[in-house]
């Protein structure tokens, strides 16, 4: 077996490794670090947890042990997705190169600009940024990018997921062409495929898992979730998470729960709040600082339950979690891996557990179509109805019954308007009872004084004239005077 000993890394490298307590490289690393050191283009392909970040801090410190950075031109550039994981490699890099004189920067979004001027104004070994914030210093003439001898990519596939591919491109076409690029991703899609193709030159690649695959060591589970109410379910699917995660037990050392919508999250982490679980939020909408104490929190054990969008997903080496909870099934299949991924971390036992909704069926599919296995299906806890959860739908009421059955009728009524014959009409006649209504031909409106109106409650039917009584002459007994004149008198008049 392969031994860090063996894999030519300088002395004072291999020095805080055995501090950090390692002694045998992960696969990854094995097969990244020789070609990395020897100056080579590197496309590193493997799940999340495999130990990607080493496989590339290793090398790059153990390169740039030698020479200086000069004012406003880092040395080595690395990119990150998230904030988090930015700050993450940063950790990184202070463990392994605590007896290399080497200074870093890091660039990321919600700390101030100046304070990170000041920093690249000293000339940093180590540039650690989000595409984003790396790009805001570069317009502001700040930055240069001239003098970057190592150039990393790390989690190339959330990039995409995020929309930073564009960004990518132009910091690659910005940086000098001759640098040595490391590429990591646990996924390679087309698009990925072409950067690769497009940025590195005849690169190392190794791949040590196959693409999008969840661990061994996780036991995964789902259950299907069909509200009893539509317009509650909302709150009977976080009364099912509340099961879920009371049913685990002492077995639920810390747990992080991840949602699609960065609104479920506040919603969520406040009902679980409201119920006595402790928890907390953590999404790119909230500051930066309160995410960094959330996290620490976490980390800490001083937090069990974070509630998470995919911000946390990708690259969060938090050793310790023994449950992940997908409260949303992903929409894009590739984020469940990286999700659960968080747990059964560095050969630890973890567990993860999904709802999963009838609307969410589709991607459902696509995730096990992915990770080439069908998800084992859970029963639901809550087999008899909570306080959180409403009982069955109860029949109407007879007076909601009687109105409901009125509603018809008044609606026919305002189809038909009434015509000003019928509302001007004098005395009200006796005619027939009424007959099953049939189909009835068009015909002329009625003149003025034709009929009455018909009852809506039924009785004799006085919208026609009846055969049995004269029709009514003019306007009735009120007819006024000055219609009665001839028109002869009203001329002479």
């Amino acid at each position: 077996m392969t031994k860090f000993s063996e894999l030519n890394l300088a002395p004072k490298v291999l020095k805080a490794v055995e501090d950090a307590g390692y002694e045998t490289p992960t696969p990854i690393q094995e097969g990244a670090i020789p070609p990395a050191l020897e100056g080579r283009d590197v496309l590193g392909i493997a799940q999340t947890g495999t130990g990607k970040t080493a496989s590339f801090t290793l090398p790059m410190i153990t390169l740039l042990a030698r020479g200086r950075a000069r004012a406003r031109m880092p040395r080595s550039l690395v990119l990150c997705p998230t904030r988090e994981l930015a700050a993450q490699v940063a950790e990184n890099f202070d463990t392994y190169a605590k007896y290399v004189k080497l200074s870093k920067a890091l660039l990321i979004g919600g700390v101030s600009f100046k304070e990170q001027e000041k920093l690249i104004d000293r000339g940093v070994d180590v540039l650690i940024a989000t595409p984003g914030r790396l790009l805001d210093h570069f317009e502001r003439g700040k930055l240069l990018l001239t003098g970057v001898q190592i150039m990393v990519v790390d989690e190339a596939d959330r990039m995409l997921d995020m929309g930073f591919i564009p960004d990518i491109e132009r910091i690659f076409s910005i940086t000098p062409f001759t640098k040595q690029t490391l590429f990591f991703s646990a996924t390679m899609a087309p698009e990925i495929e072409r950067i690769t193709n497009t940025f590195l030159s005849n690169p190392a690649r190794i791949e040590v898992a196959r693409q999008a695959t969840a661990a061994e060591n996780i036991e995964q589970g789902v259950v299907m979730f069909t509200p009893r109410r539509r317009d509650r379910a909302a709150s009977e699917k976080r009364a099912l998470l509340r099961a879920l995660i009371d049913a685990e037990g002492e077995k639920l050392i810390n747990g992080i729960i991840f949602c699609n919508r960065k609104v479920d999250v506040d919603i969520l982490a406040k009902s679980l709040k409201k119920h006595g679980h402790d928890a907390a939020p953590i999404h790119g909408d909230l500051d930066q600082s309160q995410r960094t104490r959330t996290l620490e929190s976490f980390r800490n054990g001083q937090l069990r339950l974070l509630v998470a969008s995919d911000v946390a997903a990708r690259g969060l080496d938090i050793p310790s979690v023994s449950h992940v909870f997908n409260f949303d099934v992903p929409g894009h299949a590739e984020d469940y891996v990286h999700r659960i991924g968080r747990t059964g971390r560095a050969g630890r036992e973890g567990k993860a557990i999904m709802i999963c909704e009838p609307r969410d069926e589709k991607n459902l599919a696509a995730v096990q179509s992915l990770i080439k296995k069908e998800i084992p299906r859970l029963d639901n806890p809550l087999a008899t109805p909570t306080s959180d959860s409403p009982a069955p739908d109860s029949p109407p009421a007879p007076d909601e019954e009687r109105t409901a059955a009125r509603k018809p009728r008044r609606s026919r009524s305002r189809r038909k308007p009434r015509d000003e014959g019928s509302r001007n009409c004098g005395k009200s006649q006796e005619g027939r009872p009424d007959s099953p209504r049939k189909p009835e031909p068009e015909r002329p409106a009625p003149t003025a004084g034709a009929g009455t109106r018909s009852s809506r409650k039924g009785g004799p039917d006085r919208s026609r004239p009846q055969k049995d009584e004269p029709d009514v002459i003019g306007m009735g007994d009120h007819l006024p005077g000055f219609i009665a004149r001839s028109f002869s008198e009203r001329r002479s008049g």
